[in-house]
C-alpha cells in the first residue's frame, strides 16, 4: 500500500510538472523542486516515470545527458573571459562539444519519435550556441595571432622590404617566442623566394586546428572557413599593399600616364612574385595545417582568402593586355608577359584543387591575351611606318628619324628574342620552313622599313644626295642588325644581301656625280694640232676647276655618319680621280709653249685634290648616333 501511494504521489507531481510547465526547461525546474522539498520526489525517480508515460524509456537517460552538458555549454558561452586563455577550460569546452556530437550521433537515427526528436532539437540548439562560442574564439585566436606578428593597418610599408633568408628565419622563429613585435615578413629582394613563412604561431595553429575539427564535425565548416578567410584575407592584402600594389580598376590603369604606369609595373611584377612564390604558398600550408584531415574545407577556405589578392593581380595584367598598343609600350608588356610565363608553375601548383580552377583558367587566359599584346604592338610598329610621312629631307642625307627609331626598337626587343619567339610561335600563323614565325615578322619590318626609305629618298632632287641618304640608312641598318640578336634572326645572307645594297647605292652616288667629272679629264685626240689640243684641254681644266669646286662645296656639307663608310668613300674616290687627274695635268704640262704657262690653268694640284676629297662628307654631327 505504502508503494502504491508513494507512485500515485510521484504521479501526481509529474502530473503537476507536465501541467504547470509550458516548456520542457519549466518543467524540469518544478521537477527541481518537488525533488529538494521531499526526498521521495528525486529526479530519478521522476524522470523514469514520465519517460514511462512518455514510451521512450531511453528519453529520461538522453534528457539527463542533454540537462548535465546544458550547465556546461552554458557556463562557458556566458564566459567574460576568452576560453582559449585557459588551457584547460578551452580542453573542458571541446571535451563538452565533442560529448554533445556524440550525443546527437548516436540518437539521431531515432529522431522520429516525437520524445527524442524534441530532446534532438534541443541538443541542436545547445549546438548552435556552442558554434557560435567556438566561432568567436576562432576568430579571436587568429586576430591576436595576426596582431603578434605586426599586422597593423597604419605600419610602415618600408617594413616590408625586411630581407628574408634561412638565418633570419630562425631570427624569426625566436623573436615570435620572446614575444617580441615584428612586421609582416615579406621576403626582399627578389633573387630568392624558396620560403614558406609560418604567420602564426605553431600552438596558435594547433588551437585553430582543433576548433576548426569540431565546426566542420558539426557541420558549421562553411562558417569556419568563411571566419578564417576573413581574417588571413585582412593580413594578405594588407602584405600586398606593402609591397606597393594599388588596387586599381582596368580603367584607372588605362588613364594612368605611361611614366607612372611603368613604375605600376616594376611593383606588381615584385607583388606578384612574392604572391605566388611565397605568401599563397604560405597561406596553403597554413590553410592545410588549420584543416588538416578536412581537404574540401582546407581548399574553399584557401581559394576565399587568396582569391581577391589574386584578381587583383590578374586585373592589372588584364588591364596592360588589353590596353594601348603604342609601340614604345612593348618592353613593359614583355616584362609583365614573362612575369605570367614565369609564374604558371606557380599558378599551376597553388590553385590545383577545383575550388581556384577559375582563377586558374583566368590566369592562363591573360596570359595568352599578353602574348596577343605584344603580336598586337608589332602590328602597330607596322603601321606607323607606313604612316610615317616623307616630308622634309634630313639636312646632309644623314639618318632618317624612322631609321634610328625602329633599329634601336628591333635590338632592344631582340634582347628578348626567345621570349618573343614563344609569342609568335603560339599566334595562328604556320612557321615557315627553315625560319622561325619571329623571322618572318623581323624580315617583314625590315622590308617596310626600306620601302619607307626608298620613298622618303625622292624628297632629294639631286640623285648623289638621294643615294647618300640610302647608303647611309642603309649602312645603318646593316650595322645594327650585325652587333645583335637581330642578326641571328636575320641570318648572314640578309647580312650579304644589304651590304650589297650599300654598294650599290654608293655606285650610284659616284656615278651621278664624280664619273661625270672623270669626262672633263678624257684627252679629245681627235682635235687637230697642238693649239687645238690645248684649247681643248684649257676648257675642259677651266669647267674641271668649277664642277669640282662646286662639288666640294656642296659634297662638304653632306653627311656619312659611319667612319669606316666615309672613309671608304673618299678611298673610292681618291683612286677614281687623281690618278686620271695626274695624267691629265702632267700631258697639258707637256703641251710646248702651252705648257710653259700650264701654271695658269691649274688650280689643284694632285695633293690639292686629295685634300680637297679629305674635307668631304664632314656636315653636320647631328644624326651620328
Amino acid at each position: 500500500m505504502a508503494e502504491n501511494g508513494e507512485e500515485k504521489l510521484l504521479a501526481v507531481a509529474r502530473h503537476i510538472a507536465k501541467t504547470l510547465g509550458h516548456n520542457e526547461s519549466m518543467a524540469d525546474d518544478i521537477l527541481q523542486i518537488f525533488s529538494n522539498f521531499d526526498g521521495r520526489f528525486s529526479r530519478e525517480k521522476l524522470a523514469e516515470g514520465q519517460a514511462g508515460e512518455d514510451g521512450s524509456a531511453g528519453v529520461a537517460v538522453l534528457d539527463r545527458a542533454l540537462n548535465s552538458i546544458d550547465g556546461q555549454i552554458s557556463r562557458f558561452v556566458a564566459a567574460d573571459q576568452p576560453i582559449w586563455a585557459d588551457p584547460a577550460d578551452s580542453a573542458a569546452f571541446l571535451d563538452t562539444i565533442d560529448e554533445l556530437v556524440g550525443i546527437i550521433r548516436e540518437w539521431s537515427p531515432m529522431a522520429s519519435e516525437k520524445p527524442i526528436g524534441v530532446c534532438l532539437t534541443r541538443a541542436d540548439d545547445m549546438m548552435q550556441q556552442a558554434m557560435f562560442r567556438i566561432e568567436e574564439e576562432f576568430r579571436s585566436l587568429m586576430e591576436r595571432g595576426a596582431e603578434s606578428f605586426g599586422l597593423n593597418p597604419q605600419g610602415d610599408a618600408s617594413a616590408m622590404n625586411h630581407r628574408f633568408d634561412s638565418d633570419e628565419e630562425d631570427d624569426y622563429d625566436r623573436d615570435f617566442q620572446n614575444g617580441d613585435d615584428i612586421q609582416i615578413p615579406v621576403a626582399q629582394p627578389l633573387t630568392d623566394y624558396d620560403l614558406i613563412i609560418d604567420a602564426l604561431p605553431s600552438a596558435t595553429i594547433n588551437d585553430l586546428h582543433e576548433m576548426a575539427k569540431r565546426m566542420v564535425g558539426a557541420g558549421f565548416g562553411k562558417a569556419c572557413s568563411h571566419v578564417y578567410s576573413a581574417c588571413r584575407r585582412e593580413f594578405l592584402e594588407e602584405s600586398m599593399s606593402r609591397l606597393g600594389l594599388q588596387k586599381l580598376s582596368i580603367e584607372e590603369v588605362h588613364k594612368m600616364p605611361w611614366q607612372e604606369l611603368e613604375d605600376e609595373i616594376d611593383r606588381w611584377i615584385k607583388a606578384a612574385n612574392v604572391a605566388l612564390r611565397i605568401l599563397f604558398p604560405s597561406e596553403r600550408r597554413l590553410c592545410d595545417r588549420v584543416f588538416f584531415g578536412f581537404s574540401s574545407a582546407a581548399d574553399l577556405s584557401f581559394m576565399e582568402v587568396c582569391r581577391g589578392s589574386t584578381i587583383q593581380l590578374l586585373n592589372f595584367a588584364d588591364a596592360i593586355a588589353i590596353g594601348s598598343r603604342s609601340p614604345e609600350r612593348l618592353f613593359k608588356v614583355l616584362d609583365v608577359f614573362e612575369t605570367m610565363r614565369d609564374l604558371m608553375p606557380e599558378f599551376e601548383s597553388v590553385f590545383s584543387d577545383q575550388f581556384c580552377l577559375v582563377l586558374r583558367n583566368e590566369a592562363v587566359t591573360i596570359w595568352k591575351r599578353l602574348g596577343e599584346a605584344i603580336r598586337g604592338i608589332f602590328m602597330e610598329l607596322e603601321n606607323l611606318i607606313r604612316r610615317d610621312p616623307a616630308k622634309a629631307a634630313v639636312p646632309g642625307g644623314g639618318l632618317h628619324p624612322i631609321t634610328r627609331y625602329v633599329m634601336n626598337y628591333l635590338r632592344a626587343a631582340c634582347r628578348s628574342r626567345q621570349t618573343l619567339e614563344q609569342v609568335f610561335e603560339e599566334s595562328n600563323g604556320v612557321p615557315c620552313k627553315d625560319s622561325t614565325l619571329l623571322t618572318v615578322q623581323m624580315s617583314w619590318i625590315m622590308e617596310l622599313l626600306e620601302s619607307n626609305l626608298e620613298v622618303k629618298s625622292k624628297v632629294y632632287k639631286d640623285p648623289a644626295l638621294c643615294s647618300v641618304f640610302l647608303m647611309n640608312n642603309g649602312r645603318y641598318i646593316v650595322q645594327k642588325v650585325k652587333d645583335g640578336d637581330l642578326g641571328l634572326l636575320l641570318g648572314e645572307d640578309w647580312i650579304r644581301k644589304h651590304n650589297a645594297k650599300v654598294r650599290q647605292y654608293h655606285m650610284s652616288y659616284q656615278r651621278s656625280s664624280w664619273n661625270k667629272m672623270l669626262g672633263l679629264l678624257k684627252v679629245d685626240n681627235t682635235v687637230a694640232g697642238m693649239n687645238g689640243l690645248g684649247k681643248s684641254m684649257k676648257d675642259k681644266l677651266k669647267q674641271f676647276n668649277m664642277q669640282f669646286d662646286e662639288i666640294c662645296k656642296t659634297h662638304s656639307t653632306w653627311v656619312v655618319f659611319d667612319e669606316q663608310l666615309r672613309e671608304e668613300l673618299k678611298i673610292s674616290l681618291a683612286r677614281l680621280l687623281l690618278p686620271a687627274y695626274g695624267n691629265f695635268i702632267g700631258r697639258f704640262q707637256n703641251l710646248g709653249d702651252i705648257g710653259k704657262n700650264a701654271d695658269r690653268y691649274i688650280k689643284y694640284g694632285v695633293e690639292d685634290i686629295e685634300a680637297r676629297i679629305n674635307e668631304l662628307f664632314k656636315g653636320t654631327t647631328a644624326g651620328r648616333k
